[in-house]
């Protein structure tokens, strides 16, 4: 499907469990050039029954990981048509959408986005483009980040892109190649003792930045072997619940210094990217984290000859979306929209699927 101008709805399911992020983007390509509009947006919140079964199905059978992605899908399905609905949203030419990721473990060949079951176009009422992770991993790439040909198409006028989410990952173009991966967890970790203080997320950061900083723990969580590991790399929930909870539960402090601890570790990890590309530069930064003034103001005192670039709510809130719809704009077209730079995987390819009415 070639052409100059697609009308898509984006659609994203982070690790922070924000809830379903859905945008209706307007994308264009004139003389090779892409760009973008986003027009309505809008995130829809998960039930609590839904958070928690999101957050305990890593630990899933495989009858009860069927059962939940068939209702997911569903749900996400649901979501999808309502949205279109309400904002009045004609001809489409696809909705492309991520799902929502329960397991991630490239390492051993296993990526479980769900939400992408092939019902779910009959269930909208649209085109689907989705499970863009699959065919990378197989290939034996990463199957993450996947955000970077957006960084290179959409965003070219910063240096770095980071995103800061469930996890934080950077992405940048490094001897005519473009270079990504994943960071260090982020809000994954930050809403966990947010929520034990009745809190659903630490609102810019007030509650770690009026705390204390626990030094033994923050040298212990710069240590661990996976920010010494070599990209590409990435992250699931997996490393959160097996290495950093435990490691941080071994400690009685209170739950806010925990926070202001993690968020300076969080600021450390990202500085010392940058430190070792160069600090001179310009850095775009969206997701919540962008939000968290404490991170970002400890990010700023760590890299004070870099430029921070906060763009407009839309682009921050809803660039995964953005993303998605364009790698899903991109796999109509049958160009390439995962980048083996980045994965890992030995060739740059065309990855998702396709489910038409």
């Amino acid at each position: 499907m070639i052409k100059e101008s697609y009308n898509v709805v984006g659609v994203m399911s982070g690790t922070s469990l924000d809830g379903i992020d859905l945008a209706h983007i307007q994308l264009t390509n004139k003389e090779g050039v892409w760009n973008y509009q986003i027009n309505e947006a809008q995130t829809v919140a998960y039930s609590f029954e839904w958070v928690t079964r999101l957050k305990t199905a890593i630990d899933f059978n495989a009858t009860a990981m069927w059962h939940l992605n068939e209702e997911y899908t569903t749900l996400l399905a649901n979501v999808i048509k309502r949205f279109v609905a309400d904002n009045v949203i004609g001809d489409l030419d696809a909705v492309c959408s991520h799902g929502h990721t329960i397991l991630h473990r490239p390492q051993d060949g296993v990526t479980l986005q769900i939400g992408n079951l092939p019902k779910i176009a009959a269930l909208c009422g649209q085109n689907i483009v989705c499970d863009f992770r699959v065919e990378d991993v197989a290939l034996g790439g990463q199957g993450a980040p996947l955000v970077p040909i957006g960084d290179r198409l959409l965003f070219a006028d910063s240096n770095y892109c980071l995103n800061l989410g469930g996890f934080s990952n950077i992405s940048f173009e490094e001897k005519g190649s473009r270079l990504a991966f994943d960071i260090c967890p982020v809000n994954t970790v930050l809403n966990f003792y947010a929520n034990q203080l009745g809190h659903d997320y630490d609102d810019g950061g007030q509650i770690a930045a009026s705390a204390t900083l626990i030094a033994p723990l923050l040298n212990e969580l710069n240590n661990l072997d996976f920010y010494t590991a070599p990209y590409p790399k990435s992250l699931g929930f997996e490393f959160v619940k097996q290495t950093v909870l435990p490691l941080m539960e071994k400690y009685n402090e209170l739950a806010q210094d925990k926070l202001h601890t993690f968020t300076i570790h969080t600021a450390i990890q990202i500085a010392n990217v940058i430190k070792q590309k160069g600090e001179k530069a310009s850095l775009l930064i969206t997701g919540g984290g962008a939000y968290n003034t404490f991170l970002i103001n400890t990010l700023q005192e760590l890299l004070p000859q870099t430029k921070i670039v906060i763009p407009n709510d839309k682009t921050i809130q809803f660039k995964e979306a953005l993303i998605f719809a364009l790698l899903g704009v991109l796999k109509l077209r049958g160009d390439v929209n995962v980048l083996g730079s980045v994965t890992g995987a030995p060739v740059n390819h065309s990855a998702g699927y396709i489910y038409t009415l």
